[in-house]
């Protein structure tokens, strides 16, 4: 079983509340190689971790994210939903997928971007989501890592693939078969796949040949690889 990178989903949100900073750290505890987290902007502009467009689902509080403040989202829920700055903080040396939700245009992308580079975060950083995003990541980071989202089995075109230059295909986990994971490799790009939560779908991801898996149950990967080794 070849040496796949185990990526966090969220961070361990079978133990942990997703996107929090203890999420974070007991997935990295539990053996990933990188933890996934979800950025939006506040009113203000303050990238925080969250998935969804309001605060109901995990904190009960039926507001959206883009009418508050950073301040307001801390008050709301007593500091559970982190900025991205504590959250690179947080997982020290190790590597951040960032995922970036929504409505993704320029200032979004600069004001993430700002925040990784005065944290010093760099060289173990790097960006995902579909192609929108991506470009505009690009143009703003030419030397970014970026983890280019399909969701089609109709791939990329050259030119596409051309303008974003990413190093991973990251395909939903149902899409990817022999042929796909062939053709990824082909082009030469890393085959990044999400969220495949179960043995066998791991196993089956592993044998066709997966270079990235998101899970959310990282703890299981991470005792698959080791049985592998």
């Amino acid at each position: 079983m070849q040496t796949v990178t185990a990526v966090a989903h969220r961070g361990d949100p079978y133990r942990f509340r997703e996107n929090t900073i203890d999420s974070l750290r007991s997935a990295l505890d539990q053996g990933a190689d990188a933890v996934e987290v979800d950025v939006r902007l506040t009113r203000d502009g303050v990238p925080v971790l969250l998935h969804d467009d309001t605060l109901q689902r995990l904190w009960g509080v039926d507001r959206p994210l883009r009418a508050l403040s950073a301040e307001e989202v801390r008050g709301l829920t007593a500091g559970g939903v982190p900025a991205l700055a504590e959250a690179l903080a947080a997982t020290g040396d190790s590597r951040v997928l960032v995922d970036l939700c929504g409505r993704v245009d320029r200032r979004c992308v600069e004001r993430v971007l700002d925040v990784v580079r005065q944290s010093g975060a760099r060289d173990r950083v790097y960006y995902c989501a579909g192609a929108e995003a991506m470009l505009a990541v690009r143009a703003a980071d030419p030397a970014a890592e970026i983890a280019l989202t399909w969701t089609s089995l109709a791939p990329p075109r050259p030119a596409l693939l051309a303008a974003i230059r990413p190093r991973w295909l990251n395909y939903r986990f149902s899409l990817v078969t022999r042929d796909l994971a062939a053709h990824v490799h082909r082009t030469g790009h890393l085959l990044s796949t999400w969220t495949p939560d179960t043995r066998r779908s791991m196993r089956r991801l592993l044998t066709l040949g997966a270079d990235s898996i998101t899970t959310n149950r990282v703890d299981l990967l991470h005792a698959l690889r080791a049985e592998g080794s």
